[in-house]
């Protein structure tokens, strides 16, 4: 195949500085458009089972999640249900991107398995979808998969100030790293980033190798939360009386 050279005025947008103004125009938005595709095509990509470098584990601000979805989860968000953080996954990750949908179909959860996980995913929806987009990718049964979560989670003390706080607060995002960190001897800075969503706390993820030690993970701290911002943390529900 003929390749036009760079800068060639046969091809679709001639030199940018050369060229009228709405043919300029033209090309920047679709090289722009080309830049973001091809970013997009690098951090989410069919993979193959096993083939990732570390794992993240995402524990999802619950309160947050019913404040803002119209249609929330009704198990997870039903009036009296007393949840913090809950896990939304464990993300198979490479150093830059990380592979989804491994397995198509994927193979079925078994019944006890989905069932048995719902004390930390309170939601069948959110399993099914995890284990479809993200699990699969990890190598492991089902039954192993949400092993290796709970074990994940297990590793993991909740700073006492966020495990059922009745009122509303407003933190920095350092404040909620610095109390992660604290309440979990070896972690630091690089192995955790907070993300805020538009203007509250939705996430702490917290970054594991394969044997699930904390482990640096340059490229989730930096989609983390900006500096200087400050979240709302919506309080846990009171559990309803019996």
């Amino acid at each position: 195949m003929v390749r036009e050279r760079a800068g060639s005025q046969h091809g679709l947008c001639p030199r940018l500085q050369d060229g009228p103004s709405v043919i300029r125009r033209f090309c920047a938005v679709a090289l722009l458009l080309l830049l973001a595709a091809a970013g997009a095509a690098r951090a989410e990509t069919p993979g193959t089972p096993g083939a990732f470098d570390f794992y993240i584990l995402a524990l999802s601000w619950s309160p947050t999640y019913c404040a803002e979805q119209a249609r929330a989860e009704g198990a997870q968000c039903r009036a009296g249900r007393p949840f913090g953080f809950i896990v939304h996954g464990l993300w198979p990750q490479n150093e830059r991107g990380y592979p989804q949908s491994c397995q198509t179909p994927a193979p079925y959860i078994p019944a006890e398995t989905l069932n048995g996980i719902q004390d930390l995913m309170p939601s069948r929806g959110l399993v099914i979808h995890e284990w479809r987009r993200h699990g699969t990718c990890a190598g492991l049964a089902p039954e192993a998969f949400f092993a290796k979560l709970r074990a994940a989670r297990e590793k993991i003390t909740i700073p006492p100030a966020f495990i059922a706080p009745a009122e509303a607060a407003t933190v920095p995002p350092a404040e909620v790293e610095a109390a992660f960190i604290a309440a979990n001897p070896g972690l630091t800075t690089a192995m955790i980033a907070v993300d805020c969503g538009a203007k509250r706390l939705r996430e702490v993820r917290v970054c594991f190798s394969k044997d699930l030690t904390f482990r640096p993970c340059p490229e989730a701290d930096r989609r983390g939360c900006r500096a200087g911002r400050t979240l709302e943390v919506p309080p846990v529900q009171a559990p309803s009386a019996r």
